[in-house]
């Protein structure tokens, strides 16, 4: 009788948690799940719940996002384009952050990966971002600009705007999403062709791009900081979308300007600016908008990079699509080698399969 009965409770369990991650499957949460082990209702190891929300190769989708942005300190990542097959820098960007923060999420959000969520998706990420796959924080999202934007000053903004008369729309939408989503989750936000190389120590942070203009290319804050909601609104009142850079940079400067004038620095030392940390420009932008060609030549002693966190790669700059060359021994490769080892050695296999 016994037996029967373990044999029945099994089997009793076996069905709610099929039951049940068909739901969430539909629903994308995973909070039901939750509910039920907290309750006593349901019994499973931590084994076969990552099992439910993760894919075998570790990536997840399955899982609602905001399950994981909950705590408010993931690295976070856009791709406001439909494309599905980022370029390596946006691929080294992602994996070097995984590395330097491995114990926390590193979610990138792709607006071609659209408003379903199925099992082919588990194929899509691991055929169009296979060199991610081994790292077990980094999470892939549908970026949904709707349903990012309620509840913020951007969606009359956005109920209006005619993408089709709009210069710079592409961009402009990288903007304004960047900025919705350190609103809502916090966290930091980091451009795709930014190459961490140290943890970032602080947690609420702006950053110099230069002595006159406050950058938009990595900042972090906490959820709901009041910042944000003064970007979001100077974004929507200073609307000059045929400006280049002008709902970027120029909203954050602008918003600092208001704070704090122009922020001195004595040293590459932070200073302090509407009470959060003010980085120097080394810290992300020790080769200045100027001179971006520099990494991609050779040179005779490597930087050591020693003032900064992360490197801003000024992708934007490069209009004639500069990559990494494996072989080159240019800079650029050294820090992919460095930093991103799992692209590096995709590349490097796929250059010699070629020859």
């Amino acid at each position: 009788m016994l037996k029967q009965l373990k044999c029945f409770t099994f089997v009793l369990s076996i069905a709610i948690i099929g039951f049940f991650s068909g739901i969430i499957f539909k629903q994308k949460s995973a909070y039901m799940v939750k509910f039920l082990i907290s309750k006593g209702i349901l019994s499973i190891t931590e084994n076969d719940y990552n099992q439910m929300f993760r894919s075998e190769n570790g990536i997840s989708y399955k899982i609602n996002s905001s399950v994981v942005l909950q705590q408010g300190n993931s690295i976070l990542f856009l791709e406001t384009t439909d494309r599905m097959k980022p370029p390596s820098l946006v691929l080294c960007a992602i994996e070097s952050a995984a590395r330097m923060y491995p114990d926390r999420p590193v979610v990138f959000f792709m607006k071609g990966l659209g408003d379903i969520i199925t099992e082919d998706y588990e194929k899509i990420v691991g055929e169009y971002l296979p060199t991610l796959s081994a790292y077990k924080n980094i999470y892939i999202f549908p970026l949904q600009l709707e349903k990012l934007f309620t509840d913020t000053p951007f969606m009359p903004w956005y109920k209006k705007i005619d993408p089709e008369k709009e210069v710079y729309w592409t961009h402009i939408k990288s903007d304004a999403c960047r900025v919705a989503i350190i609103w809502k989750y916090g966290g930091i936000y980091m451009d795709t062709d930014v190459i961490s190389i140290r943890p970032i120590p602080e947690k609420n942070f702006l950053a110099a791009e230069h002595a006159a203009a406050t950058s938009s290319g990595v900042f972090g804050l906490s959820p709901h900081h009041k910042l944000t909601w003064e970007f979001m609104e100077n974004f929507v009142q200073n609307y000059r979308g045929e400006i280049w850079g002008h709902q970027g940079p120029g909203v954050f400067t602008r918003v600092v300007k208001k704070y704090c004038g122009n922020p001195q620095f004595k040293s590459v030392d932070n200073v302090k600016c509407a009470n959060v940390s003010y980085f120097h420009p080394e810290r992300f932008y020790p080769i200045s908008y100027g001179s971006w060609r520099r990494y991609f030549e050779v040179w005779k002693d490597l930087p050591t990079f020693s003032n900064s966190y992360a490197l801003h790669l000024w992708n934007y700059m490069n209009s004639k699509g500069k990559t990494m060359v494996a072989g080159s021994n240019t800079l650029v490769e050294h820090l992919y080698r460095q930093y991103c080892p799992s692209t590096y050695e995709a590349i490097l296999k796929n250059s010699t399969s070629h020859h």
